[in-house]
């Protein structure tokens, strides 16, 4: 079969003709019929990811058919029994385990769900990691609730857009943050009400200006500008990151995280309870992840070189 993979570090992934896997206790050969991409494999190309296995097939997202029906794949792997935070064996599929970026794959059937009904395999294959972890962030761990006011920092990238999708069916006002302006004009025609560029040194003023601040922060960057989001929030808002792109948190002052009693919440993935909720908020409200693109899976490079440029705004698929 068809796969791709990592061979060496710092590299980028091979196509390769592999072995079909062989199926363990409780698994299932899943037909994969499209993947999607994360930052998480560019990073892995860039050797900036830990576990990484030589000769491991890529791709944590992906849907597939197994017995005549469509299935997404949970991607997080043995998270445990605790809803607070993950077991020490919990892993993301793809790397060191073989992912979604080849033609079958073995997995274990209960971190199957069935595609939701309004979405195409196409579009269910953009779902699951950054559904899931945005899912997570805003409602396990942020607790957002309808009507809030919400700001989704760096929008484009595929969990921000699941966030402000998310937050928006909710019935939420939501702004926005990007270095791009074409992106914010995107944000703002789905339903976004205010965009803000954050290389603005004027940005959180303006924000403050315009919406009085926010009730809810979700944010993937972290790095120099953390300090603003706290000037943005109103008494009692809660931030909740799930990355670190920009690098480690600058200075903060304490007196106004304790002054306006916010909360700093760090979230990474879900549970499977997590993922099982998602699912049905997707289904109950009918939301379509953002796509950037589709490309055959042979062409999998134009994909690895579009997200480490940046240039996409939401997911890229690759067919199968």
């Amino acid at each position: 079969m068809r796969a791709i993979v990592i061979n060496q570090e710092a590299s980028m992934p091979e196509h390769v003709d592999k072995k079909m896997p062989e199926l363990q206790e409780g698994q299932v050969m899943l037909n994969i019929r499209a993947s999607s991409m994360n930052h998480r494999d560019v990073w892995i190309t860039k050797g900036l990811y830990p576990g990484i296995v030589s000769g491991a097939t890529m791709g944590s997202d992906g849907c597939g058919t197994w017995q005549g029906e469509d299935y997404v794949i949970n991607p997080g792997l043995d998270w445990g029994l605790n809803q607070n935070f993950q077991d020490s064996r919990f892993r993301v599929l793809g790397v060191p385990d073989d992912g979604t970026f080849a033609d079958y794959i073995a997995i274990d059937k209960k971190y199957l769900y069935l595609k939701p009904s309004h979405l195409t395999v196409t579009q269910a294959a953009a779902l699951p990691l950054a559904g899931v972890t945005a899912y997570r962030a805003l409602f396990s761990r942020a607790g957002l609730r309808q009507g809030e006011k919400v700001l989704v920092t760096g929008i484009g990238g595929g969990v921000a857009l699941m966030a402000f999708q998310f937050a928006l069916a909710l019935g939420c006002t939501v702004v926005v943050t990007s270095g791009d302006a074409a992106k914010i004009t995107k944000a703002m025609k789905m339903g976004a009400v205010g965009g803000y560029d954050y290389k603005d040194t004027n940005w959180t003023k303006d924000l403050v200006t315009d919406f009085g601040g926010v009730d809810v922060v979700i944010d993937g960057a972290c790095g120099p500008g953390f300090s603003g989001l706290i000037r943005v929030c109103q008494p009692g808002g809660r931030i909740a990151f799930y990355g670190a792109t920009a690098g480690q948190i600058g200075s903060v002052n304490p007196q106004q995280v304790f002054w306006k009693q916010l909360s700093i919440l760090g979230s990474t993935m879900g549970s499977e309870s997590d993922f099982g909720q998602m699912i049905d908020f997707v289904s109950k409200h009918h939301i379509v992840p953002v796509i950037d693109c589709v490309l055959p899976l042979d062409n999998y490079r134009d994909g690895f070189s579009r997200m480490a440029e940046g240039k996409q705004f939401g997911k890229i698929v690759f067919s199968h």
